[in-house]
């Protein structure tokens, strides 16, 4: 028996070392010698087969809220991490500032750089430049998709930003994407779908809104960035929001001649004759004026203004974040397209809630466009913030537009 054993000991070995020399580990001997001891590394580049977190952290949020970023490019000879959403503290080339902040690099090519100032708690988008290429975060788990291409993401956490942080404590609805078939532009097409704690158990029907994104996103942006779903449970759960579905469709269509951007008969025709009713065929909703809603910031909410306001047998709440009509001849076409519309909108609409920050572009196109509701009868909830055309104040128009729906 022993030597049977032994033989049988003997053979596992030298199997379990040929499969170590076929996978590169090298062979098992049954005397382990003494680790070597391995040379300080020389590089900030990971080794081994398969990739593992690095050993130094990529964002790291400091105890004064500044933030440190960091990422390995021993080849690179000029490296900044960019930002379209904190120009106050992440400069974004304009009037004369530099692209970014640069980093500087260490004898093992890892580049760092820490804000001069602090960031205010929220959620924000950035990319590495190295040596002029856009990178995502190559250490990131968390990413938002633009309309083309990708950035990664950072929450610097506090009380400021809670609103919109996830919390373990609550129960949390799901965020689906959906693909369909838009017989109307002959393509597949995607929307993102949040669905309310509980959903899943099943019975009961819910609300819906639409809520747009814009010119430089993509469906994915409401949660990836904006935190929609996360804004709404923190909403459901302290009793202030209603549990709603709420879709958030692709904006952009596919490119053609002649195809005007935030006037577009192709999103149009998608929206109204392919989405809602996928949407109303696959989902428990409430198919009513007073239980649907539509919202979108920028070009959604220029999208807002061409379908939803202007379809008042659709939608009786809607909501408009940093969008407006300031060209006259702009304004003529509408109101000379949609007059009765929007007639009919000021007698059943619900909601038109209108919100723009002091200091966005856009802010001049604030009171031609309430004009245009004051004489066709529509009253607006009118939000003045500070701020531009940031996540940041969409997210807060959000937290303060949901808790007004389906009541």
């Amino acid at each position: 028996m022993a030597a049977a054993s032994f033989s049988v000991s003997r053979q596992g070995r030298i199997a379990a070392s040929t499969l170590c020399l076929a996978l590169g580990f090298g062979a098992i001997s049954h005397a382990q010698a003494p680790p070597a001891q391995s040379a300080a590394p020389t590089t900030c580049q990971g080794r081994g087969f398969l990739p593992s977190p690095a050993t130094y952290k990529a964002v790291e949020p400091l105890s004064d809220n500044r933030v440190t970023f960091r990422v390995c490019a021993p080849d690179a000879t000029a490296v900044s991490v960019t930002s379209s959403d904190i120009a106050d503290v992440i400069p974004m080339g304009i009037n004369g500032t530099p692209n970014g902040l640069a980093m500087t690099k260490d004898d093992k090519g890892l580049w760092s750089v820490t804000t001069p100032a602090p960031v205010s708690p929220d959620t924000y988008r950035f990319n590495f430049s190295i040596n002029g290429v856009p990178l995502p975060n190559p250490q990131g788990t968390t990413f938002s998709e633009a309309r083309v291409g990708t950035n990664g993401t950072f929450e610097v956490l506090g009380a400021a930003g809670a609103f919109q942080t996830y919390d373990k404590n609550i129960p949390h609805g799901s965020v689906a994407v959906v693909e369909y078939w838009s017989a109307s532009l002959g393509v597949q097409r995607r929307a993102h779908v949040y669905t309310p704690p509980g959903y899943a158990k099943g019975g009961g029907k819910y609300p819906v809104l639409y809520l747009v994104h814009g010119a430089g996103d993509s469906d994915d942006s409401w949660t990836s960035v904006g935190h929609a779903h996360y804004i709404l449970d923190n909403l459901i759960a302290a009793g202030k929001a209603k549990p709603m579905i709420v879709v958030m469709p692709f904006g952009h269509t596919p490119e053609r001649a002649n195809a005007n951007m935030l006037a577009n008969t192709d999103f149009s025709d998608d929206f109204l004759k392919e989405l809602i009713p996928y949407v109303e065929a696959n989902y428990r909703t409430i198919n009513k004026p007073a239980s649907r809603a539509m919202a979108g910031l920028s070009m959604g909410g220029a999208h807002t203004l061409n379908n939803g306001i202007t379809h008042p047998e659709l939608f009786g709440y809607v909501g408009v974040f940093s969008m407006g009509l300031q060209n006259p001849q702009a304004i003529a076409d509408y109101e000379a397209k949609n007059g009765a519309a929007l007639d009919n909108a000021g007698k059943s609409m619900k909601l038109v809630y209108y919100a723009v920050g002091k200091a966005d572009f856009l802010y001049q196109s604030v009171a031609p466009t309430r004009a245009i509701f004051a004489r066709h009868g529509i009253k607006d909830v009118y939000n003045e913030s500070e701020g531009g055309h940031t996540w940041i104040n969409w997210r807060r128009y959000f937290n303060d537009f949901a808790p007004r729906l389906f009541r």
